[in-house]
């Protein structure tokens, strides 16, 4: 019997039945276990780090991709720095991200692949910062020929220090201070910028004249923490002369480009902070022997030059005798043009005062003068005062005569407008208008002007 259509015969197998959850975290598990650490070598790319501090990036060479991320705990203690392009071996572990069905590496320690990759990175850092103006010479500051104070950043327990402590007590004892750090691996690099930026920001009295920057040999990956970017800038922007003295003399590193001078080695750094102090004695003690035979010989010579001179000059007792009976001579001289002179104005003044009139005489004769004039002036004043009458009294009679007084005595009569002043124009006049009619002996009278024009009346 064939069974209908709509009545499927159901298939059954035996593969195990997943769900996509199942299945990933599965997969996650398997992958966590049989990858729990694992070494990567690959080429950074995409190298991201969000506001988060995570660092998001990708492990790639010529044929594979991976995913990988280092959280922000293990980001902060990587020797090296991440960046875009660098070959790298990371050791981390390998786990899925199931919401996006693909697998990374979580980084936990990353380290460059090969001296190569570092000296690349290395060479790429120092264009950068030299672009910046970081190893500029005009940025270079001369040291002080004799600091009384060096700082030394070193490790406080290496040969580094006593090496140098050593060779300043052998050529010139100064004030040393020592700022400790670490100088290889995780961390040095943030306390030798500290260690540089502290010196600089010491009071002006505790500051010291001189830096020096300094560590034994040892390998490329050793010195990596004088090749960190802070390192160098801190070189760069101290206001302190500053001595790199890293490695050994074939040893280089950034500091040494920013840094105002490089010392081949510590002990080297140490002989070209401070000159040696017997060379100096010796130095000043010869200087000493040369400035006295100089002077010696310039006495020397001075004094044959002034007897020289004196020998042309003759005996000054000489000289002074002619010069005395010179001055005899020239007092005599002028003894006797003096006494003449004298007898001169003598006689001059006996002349004058005989010109001389007895002032008795020149004041009676003044007093006649004054007398004179004074009866001159009284003459001429009477006669000015007769003449000065006679035409005030002639002027009066005419202003008299000629007074609207005497006009009024003869019957006639002033107009006057409201202001008092005569009224000589009839047009002035209008209709309504206030006058005054002044007659003889003062008197007046008030009228009003009626009428038009031509036919008016006062009343």
């Amino acid at each position: 019997m064939i069974p209908p259509m709509n009545e499927p015969n159901p298939i059954r197998s035996n593969v195990p039945e997943f769900s996509v959850s199942d299945l990933a975290f599965s997969l996650k598990r398997t992958l966590e276990e049989n990858y729990s650490r694992v070494r990567v070598r690959g080429e950074l790319s995409r190298v991201s780090i969000p506001a988060s501090g995570h660092m998001y990036s990708s492990l790639k060479d010529d044929q594979a991709v991976i995913d990988a991320v280092c959280w922000k705990g293990s980001l902060s203690k990587l020797s090296i720095r991440p960046e875009e392009g660098l070959e790298v071996i990371c050791t981390g572990r390998i786990t899925t991200y199931p919401a996006r069905s693909n697998y990374q590496l979580v980084i936990e320690t990353m380290e460059l692949a090969g001296e190569g990759a570092l000296l690349k990175m290395l060479e790429e850092r120092k264009k950068k910062l030299a672009a910046e103006g970081l190893f500029a010479p005009e940025r270079k500051k001369p040291l002080p020929f004799l600091p009384d104070h060096i700082g030394v950043v070193t490790s406080p327990t290496g040969a580094v220090i006593r090496d140098i402590l050593h060779r300043l007590n052998d050529r010139f004892p100064r004030r040393v201070t020592v700022w400790p750090v670490m100088v290889q691996g995780e961390g040095a690099e943030i306390q030798i910028t500290a260690a540089i930026d502290g010196f600089n920001t010491l009071p002006e009295s505790q500051r010291p004249d001189v830096l020096i920057v300094a560590r034994g040999g040892g390998s490329l990956e050793d010195l990596m923490p004088f090749n960190a970017e802070s390192v160098v800038h801190a070189a760069a922007n101290s206001q302190i002369p500053l001595i790199s003295a890293v490695g050994h003399e074939t040893d280089t590193t950034l500091i040494d480009y920013a840094a105002d001078l490089r010392a081949p080695t510590p002990t080297g750094a140490a002989e070209m902070a401070v000159p040696v102090r017997l060379n100096l004695i010796a130095q000043i003690s010869d200087n000493e022997k040369r400035l006295f035979s100089s002077l010696n010989r310039l006495l020397s010579e001075n004094r044959h030059r002034l007897e020289a001179l004196s020998a042309k000059l003759g005996d000054p007792a000489h000289l002074l005798e002619i010069q005395t009976q010179r001055l005899d001579r020239i007092t005599e001289k002028m003894s006797g043009l003096f006494g003449k002179y004298l007898a001169r104005k003598e006689n001059a003044l006996t002349h004058h005062g005989a010109a001389l009139r007895p002032p008795k005489h020149l004041i009676s004769e003044g007093n006649q003068r004054l007398t004179r004039w004074s009866e001159t002036l009284e003459t001429t004043a009477k006669k000015n005062v007769h003449q000065q009458k006679v035409r005030l009294e002639s002027l009066s009679g005419m202003l008299e005569l000629l007074s609207f007084e005497n006009v009024l005595q003869r019957g006639f009569v002033v107009i006057e407008n409201k202001d008092g002043k005569p009224v000589t124009n009839p047009d002035s006049l209008t209709q309504g208008q206030q006058i005054t009619l002044r007659f003889k002996e003062k008197k007046t009278r008030t009228a009003t002007i009626n009428g038009t024009e031509n036919q008016g009346s006062l009343f």
